[in-house]
């Protein structure tokens, strides 16, 4: 364990964190470049928003958890000033992208982007104690509660014959929000909240039947076998929904919550492991039925790192011998596959024999957060 501990922290401060320190920070006009190449280099300059906030909370939540270092702060503000500055719209909806000098590119048409402003603001909030970074925070968080039950909205391509869903993202990723506002703020009343989202994606979206975690699920919490949409299931956002709603579950004392989460990281574990090959899948069929999304048998890197916290997370809490079983496989097979020995950071995206099939550190939807905080939280609980 304490060998363990040492390289995940020795990951995080001698190779991801340099990686990121060194090529991301736009010194010309704010924010950060996230468009990087195997080596560091960018590719492209378009700021988007998911990716953005999250590099805010990232250097907040480093400079909390590790060391007060000026550096970290002074890369976290720069990115709140640009994304304050320029990313919302007149109704205070935060665009999906922004153009390197901060002009809009995309429309706010995805909630998500006022997901992880949410946590960027708090997280800096909890260490300058600026009320107008406080307000920041609060006015996302009512956002993404105002807009998450139609979050696309004009911009939805949606018409009325189609099917209603409620995605497990929008409701795991609330129980976050709320366990972050709680934390950050200081204020342990978004604790009832985090309950609320908890049993909802416990009631709505867990199968005790097929004992998966479904991704979309009908309103009145039944599910559509008869579509693609309806059968998905997204064995990493099963785990990280896990996880988060043990962590939340730990702060109340709700043992009940966190033994069922923990059997739930199992029974995801073992559905969603490829037998044949090694790692996790990216998406599945509950029937075995074809898939749409082409990638749905790669491997990609943050489901390895939500595996990996959830397996300590559970093994500490719960004491059960299989979870430290499986961190050892999760752990070994991720360790031989994603990092970049030559360049440093990790491949994101493997196909499913575990070949790189992008050298990219940083695009669309890769950035300093998932591998950076997987690092962090598993360093400290092998600690």
């Amino acid at each position: 364990m304490k060998q363990l501990s040492k390289q995940y922290k020795n990951e995080l401060l001698n190779n991801v964190i340099p990686f990121w320190t060194k090529n991301c920070p736009d010194k010309k006009y704010g924010g950060y470049f996230t468009m990087l190449d195997y080596d560091g280099s960018v590719y492209e300059t378009a700021k988007y928003m998911w990716m953005q906030w999250r590099i805010v909370w990232m250097y907040c939540e480093l400079y909390q958890q590790i060391e007060p270092k000026q550096e970290w702060l002074d890369l976290a503000q720069q990115g709140y000033d640009f994304l304050t500055k320029y990313g919302k719209d007149k109704q205070g909806r935060y665009y999906f992208a922004l153009a390197q000098d901060g002009t809009p590119t995309i429309a706010p048409y995805n909630v998500f982007s006022e997901c992880f402003a949410v946590m960027g603001a708090a997280a800096l909030y909890r260490i300058t104690g600026n009320e107008n970074v406080k307000t920041e925070a609060i006015n996302a968080y009512n956002q993404y509660q105002a807009r998450k039950n139609n979050p696309k909205a004009e911009w939805s391509k949606s018409l009325p014959g189609s099917t209603n869903y409620l995605s497990l993202g929008y409701y795991m990723m609330q129980a976050n929000l709320d366990q972050v506002m709680a934390d950050c703020l200081n204020d342990y009343s978004y604790l009832e909240s985090a309950a609320d989202n908890a049993n909802l994606v416990l009631d709505k979206f867990w199968n005790p039947e097929e004992k998966v975690i479904f991704e979309n699920a009908l309103p009145d919490g039944t599910f559509d076998l008869k579509s693609v949409a309806g059968r998905q299931l997204n064995p990493g956002h099963a785990l990280e929904a896990m996880w988060f709603l043990m962590n939340t579950a730990k702060q109340r004392g709700d043992e009940k919550t966190i033994a069922k989460t923990a059997d739930i990281i199992l029974h995801t574990l073992e559905h969603g492991w490829d037998t044949e090959y090694g790692g996790i899948y990216y998406f599945m069929d509950v029937q075995n039925r074809p898939q749409i999304a082409l990638e749905s048998n790669m491997k990609l890197w943050w489901v390895h790192c939500e595996a990996l916290i959830a397996c300590l997370m559970a093994d500490k809490y719960t004491e059960n011998k299989r979870f430290k079983d499986w961190f050892t496989k999760v752990h070994n097979w991720t360790w031989e596959h994603f990092p970049d020995k030559e360049n440093g950071e990790w491949f994101g995206y493997l196909d499913r024999q575990g070949t790189p099939t992008h050298h990219l550190k940083g695009g669309k939807w890769k950035t300093f957060f998932h591998l950076p905080r997987a690092l962090l939280i598993c360093s400290q609980i092998l600690e």
